[in-house]
């Protein structure tokens, strides 16, 4: 008997490997802020050794997003004492959510980051 080899649909995000990572990048762009970081943080440092190559960039990445915009926060924050900040702290959320958006968008194509260490976007 001929058996039907149907192709399998591909695999949703919410449903593979990728599902933590997405999670992490949902907890970053939460609202909230603060706390939900700290979450993420903690969830990527956990979950990048036990995930594939490709998705270890991912955390790579999310994990150098959270330092790298935790750094350029308190910059802002002292420099709003001379006044600088002000305009810098916009920016600095900005470069945080194109940086996040960047990664879900290669998350969801099945990509890798290129260079997860980088401090651009």
């Amino acid at each position: 008997m001929s058996q039907s080899l149907e192709p399998t649909p591909p695999a949703s995000p919410l449903a593979d490997e990728r599902q933590m990572a997405l999670i992490i990048y949902i907890l970053f762009l939460a609202p909230l802020g603060g706390l939900t970081h700290v979450i993420g943080l903690l969830l990527a440092y956990v979950a990048r050794d036990k995930a594939p190559p490709w998705l270890q960039g991912h955390y790579t990445y999310l994990i150098g997003t959270f330092w790298m915009g935790a750094l350029y926060f308190v910059i802002a924050l002292v420099l709003c004492a001379l006044l600088i900040g002000f305009a810098l702290l916009p920016l600095v959320f900005l470069w945080f959510i194109i940086r996040c958006g960047v990664g879900l968008l290669r998350l969801f194509r099945g990509e890798a980051i290129p260079n997860p260490n980088t401090w651009t976007i």
